[in-house]
């Protein structure tokens, strides 16, 4: 298994949808039950060889006379997690099988166990116990909805987690593949040739060989058993020269006869229990940290294997059924005398190869395996330890993600590389699960590192390129160059959090010496903590020493976090009803309300008196006659602040002028958003598209202030023109350079926005 093959090829890191019920209860269609049995007897070839391999590495650790119950201990392992896992699970096509990760930790605890003077049989127990309080820990992480939670371990701790166990069980096998005794280290075992057996090295030799070779002539059969049968083959050979080869007793070259002594099977496996039930509370809170340790581990281990299955099936797993279902087969495994384990990657890939379609495949594996010990015990007694051994370095070198080694020669991804070499270094002198937390700590450091380096100015916009909406009549004049330049807007981005905010007061300070108006939009903002707010608190200060304001806009109603942004703001004190800090809902107002404040202090509200048609500089030169006539076509009209002048859809074709008030046009959008158009003051004229092309009005326009209108229909300005052809120019030159206008602000508020 390799994490290339899996992970690395952008396997999503994302939770799946919970599987309904009916669909993992439903009845199997009979067409799949033949598929189902193929893909479990797969899948139970490739994963028995590794069970027996990985429960004789626990139990020799306890001594070689042990190997034989460990080669026991990983087929009830096998044949349990295979009955049990899959009838409760949340997969449909997971087999779930004697591990890794669980070997790893186990052989480490046996040997610490050994080390301690704790009796063989002693050691066992609480090894089981490990693998039943295992199993009650992983059925409490999926009662809690843990299981989702998978999702947000990154892609470099699981390379690390992945290559550390690779490396420990190819550590932990090489003094098995060099024949040393029981209990050898790694360093020992290499510093000491004279305990090497040339025939346990040849054997495991041909094994490695085999294991390599064979996917490149044939998928047709596992490699693990063409491995296996060519290490009994060779060994077997080896002992025609050496007769003292071919003995299983004593022979700790060999697995030995797999029995439960004296008392049968079943005898076994009550006693067994019985033992597990006298450890009593004191051993309990003994492994209660490697139970956990444990726990986590198989369910990283089941969780990634779902994902990856879920990716290449297009089906979903639910993550915490799934957890029950591997709890319930470990405390099964633990209580028959078996080795926990978790969902298998490369058994579930030869099942899903095979033809395997539902969780039956996963039942006929753990069949298969029982069946395997009644009718194969005796052959398995010739399995040589080695050929186990170099089975598993071979499984461990595969685990390893030498993809990963080419993240050191990318600037871009060396610190990723720094976090997957931790992890790595942590579970080979340290432990799994602290592996785990140091690279999820990295993670974390890296994921902020990220959040600093991206700039939180998306945008800046000078007042000059957007304060453009308000259409002015030449009566009013131009705005002047002293009221554009005394505002700037900010679009932000991302997250505004402590990793952030000196940056966002490097770019917001320089502002409060020269602007009279801040204006943060904060529509693509994601995140926002309290140091966040304390700098914009002290912009604001600023900004109020100088009678300044901050003026916020576009505030989401929800982060992705569930934090209300606007009340958050208000709670800490930026943004207060009786200070210089505001809040609108979009920046279209914001932009409005900064150009009120400065029209109000120039004009002293000229807006609300009325304006004659003589006084306008449109009409200007026109004879008093043509004035008249216009002013007899056309209807006075008062509407009240806050009521349409017209609607968008509305089928009149009536062109407006403006007597006297404020008109704001507005583009509907979706339910009550809208998008600003234009405000319209005094000598201004409105209306006009529909008025050209008689299609009803695009937009709607409601009166901000108590408003005037003229009001000239289509049909009266048509006899106009036949009298005054002057005057209807005039009109038509002016709707045309109004929505000339304002075409060219929307053109130019779209280049400011896009930067």
């Amino acid at each position: 298994m390799t994490l290339k093959g899996t992970l690395g090829n952008h396997v999503p890191m994302t939770d799946s949808a919970p599987v309904p019920a009916a669909e993992l209860t439903a009845p199997i269609p009979p067409r799949n039950v033949s598929g189902d049995v193929w893909g479990g007897l797969a899948a139970m070839l490739v994963a028995l060889p590794s069970a027996i391999a990985f429960g004789v590495t626990i139990y020799s650790s306890l001594g070689d006379s042990l190997a034989a119950q460990g080669a026991l201990a990983g087929i009830l392992g096998a044949t349990a997690l295979g009955l049990i896992a899959p009838a409760f699970g949340g997969s449909q096509r997971l087999i779930t099988a004697p591990c890794a990760p669980a070997a790893a930790v186990l052989a480490a605890l046996a040997l610490n166990f050994t080390q301690q003077g704790i009796a063989p049989s002693t050691a066992l127990l609480m090894l089981a116990l490990i693998g039943l309080l295992s199993g009650v820990m992983q059925i409490g992480l999926g009662l809690a909805g843990i299981g989702r939670l998978i999702r947000f371990i990154p892609y470099p701790v699981v390379s690390g987690y992945l290559s550390g166990v690779g490396l420990i069980i190819i550590g932990s096998q090489i003094p098995k593949f060099l024949g040393a005794p029981a209990g050898s280290s790694l360093l020992t075992a290499i510093g000491a040739p004279s305990l090497w057996s040339w025939h346990s090295m040849a054997v495991g030799g041909l094994v490695i060989v085999a294991m390599l070779a064979t996917p490149k002539l044939t998928q047709a059969v596992p490699a693990a058993i063409v491995a296996l049968l060519a290490g009994v083959l060779g060994y077997l050979g080896l002992g025609l020269f050496d007769p003292a080869l071919l003995t299983t007793s004593g022979n700790p070259l060999l697995v030995g006869a797999l029995d439960a002594g004296d008392n049968s099977l079943t005898d076994a496996i009550r006693d067994h229990i019985g033992a597990l039930g006298d450890l009593g509370l004191e051993a309990a809170v003994l492994v209660f940290v490697p139970a956990l340790t444990l726990a986590a581990l198989l369910s990283i281990d089941t969780l990634k294997t779902c994902l990856v299955i879920d990716a290449m099936t297009g089906t979903h797993h639910d993550s915490n059924r799934e957890l029950i279902g591997q709890g319930l087969g470990n405390i099964g495994s633990a209580l028959v005398g078996g080795i926990p384990g978790a969902g298998t990657m490369g058994a579930s890939l030869i099942n899903i190869s095979s033809g395997g379609h539902t969780r039956v495949s996963g039942l006929m594996a753990g069949i298969f395996s029982l069946a395997a010990f009644l009718l194969l015990a005796p052959l398995i007694a010739w399995v040589p330890v080695a050929a186990l051994a170099a089975i598993l370095m071979v499984i461990g070198l595969r685990m390893i993600d030498r993809h990963s080694l080419g993240f050191f020669f990318s600037p871009a991804t060396r610190l990723d590389f720094m976090v997957i070499m931790a992890v790595i270094l942590v579970a080979i002198f340290g432990n799994l699960i602290a592996a785990s937390g140091v690279g999820v700590a990295f993670a974390i450091l890296l994921f902020i590192r990220e959040q600093t380096r991206s700039s939180v100015v998306r945008n800046r916009i000078e007042g000059r390129d957007i304060l453009s909406k308000r259409a002015r009549s030449n009566t009013d004049g131009e705005a002047d160059d002293g009221e554009l330049d005394s505002t700037v807007v900010f679009e932000l981005q991302g997250s505004l959090f402590f990793g952030t905010a000196s940056q966002l007061q490097a770019a917001l300070e320089p502002e409060t010496a020269t602007r009279k108006y801040v204006v943060l939009s904060m529509r693509r903002v994601q995140s926002l903590d309290v140091t966040a707010t304390h700098v914009l608190e002290q912009i604001k200060d600023r900004l109020e020493e100088n009678n300044a304001y901050l003026v916020f806009c576009d505030i989401p109603k929800d982060l992705p976090s569930g934090l209300k942004m606007k009340r958050f703001l208000k709670e800490t004190g930026v943004v207060r009803p009786t200070n210089k800090a505001f809040a609108f809902r979009q920046l279209d107002e914001a932009l409005e309300w900064v150009e009120t404040q400065e029209r109000r202090q120039a004009e002293d509200d000229s807006d609300s008196l009325p304006l004659s048609l003589r006084d306008m500089h449109l009409f200007a030169g026109q004879t008093e006659e043509s004035v008249a006539a216009l002013e007899a076509a056309m209807e006075l009209r008062t509407i009240k602040a806050g009521k349409r002048v017209f609607k968008a859809g509305g089928g009149d074709t009536d062109l407006f002028i403006i007597r006297r008030g404020t008109v704001k046009i507005t583009l509907p959008i979706r339910k009550k958003e809208s998008y600003h158009l234009a405000t319209s003051t005094r000598g201004g004229l409105i209306g006009g598209m529909s008025f050209l092309d008689s299609d009803g009005h695009a937009a709607d326009a409601v009166a901000l202030t108590d408003t005037e209108v003229y009001v000239l229909s289509r049909e009266a300005f048509e006899t106009l023109a036949e009298e005054h052809r002057g005057m209807a120019l005039i009109l038509l030159k002016t709707v045309a350079r109004s929505l000339s206008n304002r075409l060219r602000v929307t053109i130019e508020e779209l280049q400011a926005l896009r930067g």
